[in-house]
């Protein structure tokens, strides 16, 4: 069992497991592990005393009260709700929705600063420490985390869609020019604007856990700005905070994913599977799978299915670039990047200019950006655990760069092939996606050879997305929820299972794929202003860091970590 961190100056004890801690390429595995801080940030950070079941207590059962009271409104009121939502989100965009894109702008700015200046050398863990993994497996296992259902449901249906509603005006429909704004926006709304976001959650929880020891929680990050109350309500009520985003972020990659899994049913039987009441029985099913899986242990069977969902991703990929217009869409990539960081400042503070604006930013951009923000500790978890012994500097450049490159190729190589049909051959891919964003990745599909086989790999792929996602975020929240404890109990993780699948279920029947959007943006809202004070205490921790602050003060590697195959 994870051990209580004493009270006092002293350093505290390092967490004598991590959970599948062999299994590395699955979040569920990944909550970073609490390490031994040296005594100088000991004596600047002290802890407070733990309170296991008071803390269990005050997260668990505040979150939970909460979801469960959203779940009845929207079920029992869902007009109601579904108004007092759309108005809510209608204020919080039209009178704070530039904070959606000037913080993950600011973020970025920040953490460019950290890596090339000295702050850069510092490692994630003891000054001596190493990366525990190959550059090429860390890598893979970064574009991993985040990976998943919304590339399928937007890789086609958001370029497409741009391309004859082309963002804020800017060029005409169906244009040439068109094609390069869609895929340039699409940039913005995938690209290292999100992986800054996750890049601060990451950098910071893993300094926290890695360099002093805290637990991979978020509340004990903000002790600099608010010091023992971290430990204490303003502290849980962070946590709380985290575990609402976490969820409805989570939430909306199942709502999108059990859309996808009718509609590609759909596809490949030839009834009409794609209606609300399919969707909640897909909801329920795999809620049921992964929720089994969450409280088994079995790592290694996860680990499996996320190499698996990998393979077969890149399969797709080079699938379609060979049997669609290749040429054409290496072209596109060139001029769309080039074209996307020529006006990078420009088009990360176009904000919206009337009503219509606002309402295709609340569809698309905004929503975008309130998504990441939401999945930001989530991904931050994963991204601390398989980064220790890292430098800042390695960090920050490869979690910004690699990752977006490579989702921009996807979306590229996807939607660029849409956009070239609808133009060349007079397929009407872009305006099905218009009336259901569902239908665009088949749709495109169909256009290609092997139609059934390729639609079968790609329901293959998001029932793993689905299972693999939610096994994640049951665990996290659990994590979470238990005070850090990398071994909740199978109860609190059962909890978790079924308030995420009903979580999504409820928002698809109050309002289907708007209803998720909208519990995104508002969830994220507040959580806004957790990631600013993040960044803070992230920057006032290291600046007093032995290694920067001119005290000479090494500080230690911490002592290794036995391994718990399963939990």
């Amino acid at each position: 069992m994870p051990q209580d961190h004493p009270a006092g100056p002293q350093p505290r004890a390092a967490d004598q497991s991590s959970p599948d801690s062999d299994d590395p390429d699955h979040p569920r595995g990944s909550v970073a592990v609490a390490e031994r801080p040296s005594s100088a940030e000991a004596e600047r950070f002290p802890a407070e005393p733990q309170t296991p079941g008071r803390a269990l207590n005050g997260v668990f059962f505040t979150a939970v009260t909460l979801i469960l009271a959203l779940l009845a409104v929207a079920g029992f009121w869902p007009e109601r709700m579904s108004a007092a939502a759309d108005a809510a989100m209608n204020w919080v965009t039209s009178s704070a929705g530039w904070s959606l894109m000037l913080i993950p702008l600011g973020l970025i700015g920040l953490l460019l600063v950290l890596a090339c200046s000295r702050f850069g050398r510092i490692r994630l863990g003891g000054d001596d420490s190493r990366p525990e993994y190959p550059t090429y497996a860390w890598i893979a296992m970064l574009l991993g985390a985040v990976m998943g259902i919304g590339l399928i449901t937007y890789g086609v249906a958001e370029p497409v869609t741009h391309l004859f509603d082309p963002p804020h005006g800017l060029s005409e429909p169906g244009s040439q020019q068109a094609v390069v704004d869609s895929l340039r926006f699409t940039f913005l709304d995938w690209g290292i604007h999100a992986w800054a976001v996750f890049a601060t959650f990451g950098l910071a929880i893993g300094y926290s856990t890695h360099r002093l020891g805290n637990k991979g929680l978020v509340s004990p990050i903000l002790r600099p700005l608010i010091g023992r109350h971290a430990d204490g309500l303003v502290g849980k009520a962070v946590d709380v905070l985290v575990i609402l985003a976490t969820l409805f972020g989570t939430t909306t990659s199942l709502g999108l994913g059990a859309a996808q899994i009718s509609q590609g049913l759909s596809q490949v039987t030839g009834l009409e599977l794609t209606g609300t009441g399919v969707q909640i029985a897909v909801i329920a099913l795999i809620t049921v799978l992964f929720t089994a899986s969450a409280m088994s242990g079995v790592g290694r069977g996860i680990r499996m299915i996320s190499q698996t969902t990998m393979v077969l991703a890149a399969a797709l990929l080079v699938f379609v670039l060979v049997t669609g217009p290749t040429s054409w869409l290496i072209n596109l990539f060139l001029r769309s990047l080039g074209s996307y960081a020529g006006g990078f400042v420009e088009i990360s503070l176009m904000l919206p200019a009337d009503g219509d604006d606002l309402a295709w930013m609340q569809w698309w951009t905004y929503f975008m950006m309130a998504w990441w923000i939401s999945w930001g500790a989530f991904v931050g978890i994963f991204l601390a655990r398989i980064s220790r012994g890292r430098t800042i500097r390695q960090f920050v450049l490869v979690v910004l760069g690699v990752p977006s490159l490579i989702f921009s190729a996807w979306f590229t190589v996807f939607g660029g092939s849409a956009m070239f049909m609808d133009l060349e051959r007079g397929t009407a891919i872009g305006e099905a996606a218009a009336e259901d964003i569902n239908t665009a990745f088949f749709g495109l599909l169909e256009q290609l050879p092997m139609t059934a086989l390729t639609s079968v790999v790609a329901v293959v792929l998001v029932v793993l997305y689905f299972i693999t996602g939610a096994d994640s975020n049951t665990y996290v929240l659990s994590v979470i929820s238990s005070d850090g404890r990398m071994h909740p109990s199978r109860s609190v993780m059962g909890v978790w299972g079924v308030l995420t699948g009903a979580t999504a279920a409820v928002l698809l029947y109050a309002g289907g794929l708007e209803a998720l959007q909208t519990a995104v943006m508002l969830s994220a809202a507040p959580f806004i202003f957790v990631i600013l004070a993040l960044a803070v205490s992230l920057v006032m921790l290291l600046r007093r860091d032995p290694l920067v602050a001119g005290g000479g003060v090494a500080v230690a590697e911490p002592a290794s970590q036995p391994e718990v195959r399963d939990r």
